[in-house]
């Protein structure tokens, strides 16, 4: 499989968005779409009643593993070592559970019946990855993300007991960090990911980041 596609043929320049960090505005989501949109430093975003909208935002936010915080009461309950930890055994649940996790403010989810059937399809490509947070056999918590020209992109996550979704955060900047990463994608900073350590650089400084991963990009297998 291809680390990262190295033209883009069906996307404009992400550096000259249209509107608010939109880069364009089409409903195909076939893997290669999404390939390619993930390599040069753009993501879906839907929003009711448009085609999908693609994005590359004035700010974006990531997380540099060497600014990773994990706070007191965390870490205790990390010691004590209460859940288990998947990679990719279980995909199309948490993005499943993502979908349907409520979220203050927002009366419905992004993550529409169109994305979960386009990255289902991207994880049997080989390109889109859950991590998976099990306590006594039963799903509790998860994330999943992108993994493309050596940025994993991190896109949705869920709980469904205290703090689980932030054991999935810790659990995957480990296996990152142990595979030579410095930083990842998150997106958008949100209270929790800030707690982590998250911040917002520009859109450039992030195009630039993500064009040096390409150099070095390599696979790294997160079944395990």
């Amino acid at each position: 499989m291809k680390l990262f596609a190295t033209e883009r043929t069906t996307f404009p320049d992400p550096k000259f968005p249209l509107a608010d960090g939109i880069v364009d505005v089409n409903d195909d989501v076939r893997v290669e779409r999404l390939l390619e949109a993930y390599s040069f430093g753009i993501f879906p975003w839907p929003h009711e009643d448009y085609p999908v909208l693609w994005h590359c935002p004035d700010r974006r936010g990531i997380l540099e593993f060497k600014d990773f915080h994990i706070s007191r009461s965390l870490q205790k309950l990390l010691d004590k070592n209460h859940f288990q930890v998947t990679f990719d055994k279980a995909f199309d649940q948490v993005i499943e559970e993502c979908a349907a996790m409520a979220r203050p403010g927002q009366a419905g989810t992004w993550i529409n019946s169109k994305l979960i059937k386009a990255y289902k399809a991207f994880h049997r490509a080989g390109y889109a990855h859950s991590l998976e947070v099990w306590q006594s056999g039963e799903l509790v918590g998860g994330l999943y993300g992108v993994m493309v020209g050596g940025v994993f992109g991190g896109e949705s996550m869920f709980f469904k007991v205290p703090n689980a979704s932030k054991v999935a955060v810790v659990k995957l900047v480990e296996f990152l960090r142990a595979q030579g990463l410095e930083w990842m994608d998150i997106q958008m900073v949100t209270p929790v990911l800030k707690q982590f350590g998250g911040k917002y650089v520009s859109r450039s400084a992030f195009l630039k980041r993500l064009e040096n991963a390409k150099k070095t990009a390599r696979f790294i297998e997160f079944s395990k």
